[in-house]
């Protein structure tokens, strides 16, 4: 299998912490930043990092950037240096582009460049951190759409332990599918019917947003 090949424009927390990720992964990655200090961080992580202003177009096509499967536009707080990278990048023909937006009215203007994926990560991380102060059931979620969730609910109500998902009629009655249970260390993917939870059980769900937030509020009765 040919490995994925990514360009990160921007090594800020979010770009490094992408960077790691994707190479952990397996896949190919080329770093850019005008910053000399934070290239140096990453010249013994990344495949190839280069220091240089992505805001220089003849910079960019010497770099091949329209060869990259997928570029990621993760420049900090100068809105207008993303905005102008974003647009360039797009001209020059990338098949797909992550761009960080700031806030929204920066999110907009990413949009209507053709942005396949804008991503607001200060944003979303303060929902998820919100999120759990409020439910201290719920230890985690991802938002697959704007209706779709998956979330993992730790089982803390008694009238859930001892019984299966098959006595508890559970998709039936929730509307949500049980992708894996873990219990401890270890995780039971596509958990049997039959299996019993037990008090502490953490179940890994997909379904409507109604359905998995209904879920996680029994917990709490």
């Amino acid at each position: 299998m040919t490995k994925q090949n990514f360009a990160i424009i921007g090594l800020g927390r979010f770009g490094g912490s992408i960077c790691q990720t994707l190479i952990s992964a397996g896949a190919e990655v080329l770093v850019i930043d005008k910053d000399e200090a934070r290239i140096n961080d990453y010249k013994n992580i990344a495949t190839q990092a280069v220091i240089a202003d992505a805001q220089d177009e003849n910079t960019l096509k010497a770099l091949g950037i329209r060869n990259f499967d997928h570029v990621v536009i993760a420049i900090g707080e100068d809105i207008q240096a993303s905005i102008l990278v974003t647009l360039m990048v797009k001209e020059l023909g990338v098949k797909y582009v992550t761009a960080k937006a700031q806030n929204e009215y920066h999110a907009r203007v990413l949009t209507k460049l053709g942005v396949d994926k804008v991503v607001h990560p200060e944003r979303d991380m303060g929902v998820r951190i919100g999120r759990n102060l409020i439910s201290k059931n719920m230890l985690d979620y991802l938002d697959l759409s704007s209706d779709i969730k998956v979330a993992e609910i730790r089982i803390t109500s008694k009238k859930f332990v001892d019984k299966s998902l098959e006595a508890l009629n559970f998709r039936s009655k929730y509307a949500l599918n049980v992708i894996a249970i873990r219990r401890e260390k270890k995780v039971e993917i596509a958990p049997q019917a039959t299996m019993a939870l037990e008090l502490g059980d953490s179940l890994l769900v997909v379904g409507r947003k109604k359905d998995v937030d209904n879920f996680d509020k029994l917990m709490e009765q």
